[in-house]
C-alpha cells in the first residue's frame, strides 16, 4: 500500500510510530524468549515431569482401587 507524503511532517509522525512499534514487538519477543528458556530448563523439565508421573500414578492407584473394590463387591454379594 503506498501512501503519498504532503510534509516532513506527516512522515516524522509515522516514521516514530513504526520505531514504537518495532521497540514494543522486540520488547514481547524478548519476553517470549525468556519464557522459552525458563520452559525448557532442565529442572523445570524434570518438574513437569515429576508432576506428570504423580498425576499418572494417583489416577492408575484410583482405577486399581475401585477395580479391586468392584470384584470384592461382585464376590461377596452373589
Amino acid at each position: 500500500m503506498e501512501r503519498k507524503y504532503t510534509s516532513l511532517d506527516e512522515i516524522e509522525k509515522d516514521l516514530h510510530a513504526l520505531k514504537l512499534k518495532k521497540d514494543v514487538d522486540l520488547m514481547c519477543l524478548k519476553t517470549d524468549y525468556q519464557t522459552l528458556v525458563r520452559n525448557l530448563s532442565v529442572s523445570q523439565l524434570f518438574s513437569d515431569s515429576v508432576s506428570e508421573l504423580t498425576q499418572a500414578f494417583v489416577s492408575k492407584q484410583k482405577s486399581l482401587l475401585s477395580l479391586a473394590a468392584g470384584f470384592l463387591l461382585r464376590r461377596f454379594f452373589r
